[in-house]
């Protein structure tokens, strides 16, 4: 373990100097996340890699639970899948998303350009090996790991980070990859104006005289207790957007943080968001947005698990509407250029010496 005086800042004109001279053929900006099976047959092996992760899902006997659970749950979750059009668009949407900011990073930020974009994801395809194979091929030497939880949780982020130091240590045991994170930005000023103005739209759709009693369900993917009670920060930072959001609105409407997508008998943080929604409307409220806050496109759990089973638990599925996911958004778009830019900028660019390895960087460096 390095101590922290081994961690290298660079001063700010250092920092510049680095990201300029060092930059090589450009830089890479790689979008991690969870991922989805893009198609329905992908389903199986997505969930296994996903039951197997002892960071996200803990279970006893992992190794053998993951396999029988996987085998259980695929046609299922295949079925659903089927049913949102034949696999996720988180891929599409991620790529997609990746290279329009390098676009636009390239003509905010020409010094640190070009931009490349990649995506790695931690339980379907791109995984994250592949990408950094696809890095070291194109002789990548500055990366910098842009995190799409904007809120920080052991379960996802340092999971992700995790895999990226045994990619690391497997395929770039020399480091010539160097790597800097941008690990949370959950009250970044893009991310909060893109959302408000997505909850807006959705809120123009009702009669002004009922706008302001519509209930505004936040619902971010829920964790098992057992990692919330090991101080994971991923819930205070979910309430850190969720209270910037409604500063914005000016706090215009009734609102809830909610939670779902819970697996399994153990205890998962609460209140869940279909409960929540089934509540509300037995007490006549007069609708409600679920906000997908912790997602930054669309994916099962939007797509399915909102638009479908949610509203299929409801005497009046009008009852329920959602805030469109970020997807393409231009205005998200833009949020992401101007925080890899800062990033780059910033005399704390946290970049990692040679000699300093991933994971090292993830425990000093928050």
């Amino acid at each position: 373990m390095l101590a922290r005086s081994q961690i290298w800042r660079p001063s700010s004109r250092l920092a510049r100097l680095y990201s300029t001279t060092k930059a090589g053929n450009g830089t890479a900006v790689v979008l991690f996340n969870m991922g989805g099976p893009s198609t329905v047959d992908e389903t199986h092996d997505f969930l296994l890699r996903l039951f197997s992760d002892r960071d996200i899902i803990p279970l006893p006997f992992q190794e053998y639970a993951a396999k029988f659970i996987a085998k259980r749950r695929t046609p299922k979750i295949a079925e659903h899948y089927r049913e949102i059009g034949g696999g996720s668009p988180i891929r599409r949407w991620s790529e997609f998303q990746a290279q329009e900011a390098c676009k636009l990073l390239d003509k905010i930020s020409p010094q640190t350009g070009p931009h490349k974009p990649y995506v790695a994801f931690r339980y379907a395809n791109p995984l994250t090996d592949y990408t950094y194979e696809r890095l070291m091929e194109d002789g990548i030497t500055r990366a910098v790991a842009f995190s799409q939880y904007p809120q920080f949780s052991y379960s996802t982020t340092r999971s992700s980070i995790n895999e990226l130091q045994r990619c690391q240590e497997r395929i770039d045991p020399e480091k010539k990859v160097q790597w800097s994170f941008i690990n949370r930005w959950p009250t970044h000023p893009g991310l909060i104006k893109t959302f408000v103005s997505h909850i807006k739209a959705q809120l123009d759709q009702y009669s002004e005289a009922d706008r302001s009693k519509v209930v505004l369900l936040f619902s971010a993917h829920s964790l098992p207790m057992e990692i919330v009670n090991q101080s994971d920060p991923y819930v205070a930072e979910v309430s850190a957007t969720v209270y910037a959001v409604m500063q914005q609105l000016q706090f215009s409407n009734p609102y809830r943080l909610v939670w779902q997508s819970q697996v399994g008998p153990k205890p998962w943080l609460g209140a869940q968001t279909q409960k929540t929604a089934v509540q509300l409307e037995k007490q006549g409220a007069k609708g409600a947005i679920v906000v997908p806050i912790a997602f930054t496109s669309d994916h099962i759990e939007t797509l399915h698990e909102v638009d479908i089973e949610m509203r299929e638990a409801l005497k009046n599925p009008e009852f329920l509407k959602r805030a469109e996911s970020l997807n393409g958004d231009p205005m998200f778009i833009e949020a992401m250029a101007d925080l890899v830019k800062a990033h780059l900028e910033n005399d704390t660019a946290k970049l990692i010496e040679s000699g300093a390895a991933i994971q090292d960087y993830d425990l000093y460096v928050k």
